[in-house]
């Protein structure tokens, strides 16, 4: 290959890399933009927990992190039960009705976003409650 040829195959090929790693470079920084939106951003959910014999609710209130959610609790509550709550970013919406009533209190939750039911669960011993993925880049 003689030399002029040579030297405009070596100055596309450069070219080409940066502009390939100039697009890496920018859709990375997209990614990273998006992340940080989604871990920053705020909704609201509302929890719904009905049934009897409810000796508590545990929920998620927004403290903590998406890894540790710091659970609050609400005792004696008086049923049917909700409230509305900010939460951030990935932190899963959770709530979880705790009965010690050995027949069964016949429970229901919900996790409520937007008008729409995102999580439901029922039965006699709803042990688990209703955790629910967070809405948010969906």
């Amino acid at each position: 290959m003689n030399r002029p040829i040579r030297t405009a195959v070596c100055t596309l090929a450069a070219a080409g890399l940066a502009l390939t790693l100039g697009a890496c470079s920018e859709a990375e920084e997209k990614a990273v933009d998006a992340v940080d939106k989604a871990v920053n951003e705020k909704y609201e959910v509302t929890y719904e927990v009905s049934g009897k014999n409810v000796d508590e609710i545990e929920f998620s209130a927004g403290e903590g992190s998406a890894a540790n959610p710091k659970l609050e609790k609400e005792t004696s509550p008086e049923l049917p039960w909700k409230k509305t709550v900010t939460l951030r970013g990935i932190m899963p919406p959770t709530v979880v009705p705790v009965s010690t009533d050995p027949t069964g209190a016949d429970l229901t939750c919900k996790v409520i976003y937007k008008g729409k039911v995102i999580k439901e669960a029922s039965g006699e011993h709803v042990v688990a409650g209703c955790i629910a993925i967070s809405p948010i880049g969906e």
